[in-house]
């Protein structure tokens, strides 16, 4: 039997309680302080409201039926309904400053939890996500919760509640046909605005779905700029994005008919309801039951009630549609962490920093395993070089360490500490990695070094440049560190980035480094000298090399050669030369190949 779905009404207290977290936080007092405050100035505000066309009724009666003290009663009654509306005004934009910061601080812990939220999340997850939509969900969410405080703490309670104020004034002052007449229309009309707006849901989520696809196909597009280029394929990314603009169109049209529909229905009921109302104010004044200010009263109680109503239909339209857009942004809060922190974990202690790796294995999912009983040690202060075909699993290794993603089982440890067992944190702190696909911000290229180390200094940031031989480069541009580097680091060339890299790393200090292809976008001059300022840094550090090209590991204290998630050799270049087995196999391709390109030079 299929599970039932939760119901949306479900779905919307449940976005709702997220966001009461917010609005009434258990660590900040002050909050819930304003919270008190300003509701109570809200209601304070709308009972004064609700008097004011009592004020008015007053002075028209008088004003008609004038005693001996005819001049000084109305000026009275005016006087009075002018100070009135003045407090109700005053109390009003009073209720706003309170509540001002409560609103404003919400949505900042609400986007803040979600961008912690992000970091905490898996590989995995991001790897499955479209940069795009997500961030297309933070933006809409961020504005949802903006409209859905706006509109539920100030329009759709005070307004209920000076409906229900209304209702038993005109019950205590005139018939029961009067606030009986007033509760049908409203009542039909609320009934009405929250059954087309639910059936209106699934156009808006249509848009918002379509939308988030849009918005993704046009920033992958323009992120792989040059990729479209060398194809020459800006005419097929003009169809795939046209594609959802079509069906954006098509759906936004059958959502802007719908809306068109319920507003045609709430005018009706509003107008029906008014125009019944005042046939029977109009009656009882032409038989005395009333005078002229009762039927003014009234009238003006409608007209009070008329706007605030009118908002009300429109408030929750657009809290029903905040909420869908804020459901995405508590979805992702919602989503668990696949690594975490176990309960009571410590920091990683490093006394010599040895790396070993016992009995690992891995699977990226149950079918099929990665890694198959990996079994290996490096002392403290040694080099390890792990090289192997594509698909072997060498990239796998330095996500394991790095907790990426934790082993199937086994154990990775450092100094004897299962990784699992400490702080994510401590351990990537402990941790220099240089990846073979170098990604910067789209920052200048201080910016990217200091990243390695927000809180150094400019002097360790060149220092950095210099052992990574970036910094007689960086001093040739015009705007020297200053340079912004462009998206992902366009701007520069995949050597350069790599510089800034390994620079970035340097600055760290780490207690463990690992290069995964860190000289792979280099030339060979450059290359040289970069491994030979590696080898100066990682000096009396426990080094792990991912590599490809076998020139960049011939000094490693010892290599391991990986096949389909094993090793199959192990030793140093010398040892493993002289077994004549995969290693000196791939030793002579990659010398011919080498050969061969001197010979074409």
């Amino acid at each position: 039997m299929k599970p039932q779905e939760p119901s949306q009404n479900s779905t919307d207290l449940k976005t709702l309680k997220h966001l009461w977290r917010f609005l009434w936080p258990k660590d900040d007092a002050t909050l819930r302080h304003r919270v008190v405050i300003s509701s109570a100035l809200l209601i304070f505000s709308k009972i004064i409201s609700v008097l004011i066309p009592i004020f008015y009724k007053k002075a028209i009666d008088v004003l008609t039926h004038p005693s001996d003290l005819w001049y000084y009663t109305p000026l009275f009654m005016v006087l009075g309904y002018g100070i009135v509306r003045i407090f109700s005004q005053f109390f009003n934009e009073l209720k706003d400053i309170v509540f001002a910061k409560v609103a404003q601080r919400a949505i900042r812990r609400s986007a803040l939890s979600t961008f912690n939220r992000l970091h905490e999340l898996s590989l995995r997850f991001h790897l499955d996500r479209k940069t795009g939509a997500i961030s297309r969900v933070i933006e809409r969410g961020v504005r949802a919760i903006d409209t859905v405080l706006r509109f539920s703490m100030f329009n759709i309670f005070p307004t209920i509640f000076e409906i229900a104020f209304v209702c038993i004034i005109l019950f205590y002052m005139y018939d029961y046909e009067y606030s009986l007449l007033t509760i049908v229309t409203l009542t039909t009309y609320i009934a009405f605005t929250i059954g087309i707006t639910t059936w209106r849901t699934k156009y808006v989520r249509k848009v918002n779905a379509i939308d988030n696809i849009s918005n993704t196909k046009a920033i992958d597009s323009l992120i792989n700029y040059e990729t479209v280029k060398y194809f020459n394929n800006e005419l097929h990314e003009e169809r795939r994005y046209d594609e959802s603009l079509a069906k954006f169109e098509k759906i936004s049209v059958k959502n802007r008919v719908s809306l068109a529909l319920l507003n045609i229905g709430q005018g009706v009921i509003i107008a029906v309801g008014l125009t019944a109302i005042m046939i029977f104010a109009a009656n009882d004044v032409q038989v005395h039951k009333m005078t002229v200010g009762d039927f003014v009263l009234v009238n003006t109680y409608l007209l009070q009630l008329y706007l605030p109503l009118n908002v009300l239909g429109f408030a929750y339209r657009e809290i029903k549609l905040a909420i869908i857009d804020m459901e995405g942004m508590y979805e992702i809060l919602s989503e668990l962490p696949e690594i975490t922190n176990k309960s009571g974990a410590k920091d990683l202690v490093i006394t010599k920093a040895e790396l070993e790796f016992s009995d690992v294995h891995f699977s990226y999912n149950p079918n099929r395993e990665i890694i198959h009983g990996l079994n290996f040690i490096i002392p403290s202060g040694e080099t390890v070089a792990i090289v192997g075909p594509s698909g072997a699993g060498k990239s796998t290794i330095s996500r394991l360490l790095f907790r990426f993603y934790d082993v199937t089982s086994g154990a990775i440890k450092i100094d004897g500490q299962d990784i699992r067992e400490v702080t994510q944190s401590s351990l990537r702190q402990a941790i220099g990695v240089v990846p073979q696909d170098t990604v910067l911000f789209n920052d200048t290229i201080f910016y990217n070094i200091l990243y390695g180390n927000p809180f150094a200094n400019s002097d360790e940031v060149v220092e950095a440049a210099k052992l990574a031989k970036i910094h007689d480069f960086v001093l040739s541009l015009p705007d020297g560190y200053e340079t912004m580097v462009g998206e992902r680091g366009l701007k520069l060339s995949g050597g350069e980035k790599q510089r800034v890299a390994i620079a970035r790393t340097i600055l760290k200090k780490p207690s463990i480094f690992l290069f995964d292809e860190a000289t792979s976008a280099l030339d060979t001059h450059t290359e040289k000298e970069i491994q030979k300022s590696l080898r100066e840094v990682s000096k009396n550090h426990t080094t792990i090399i991912i590599a490809h090209r076998l020139s960049t590991v011939i000094d490693a204290d010892e290599i391991l050669v990986l096949e389909n998630g094993r090793i199959t050799e192990r030793g140093s270049h010398k040892e493993l030369l002289a077994m004549k087995g995969q290693y000196a196999t791939m030793w002579k391709k990659q010398l011919s190949k080498t050969e061969v390109s001197k010979t074409i030079v």
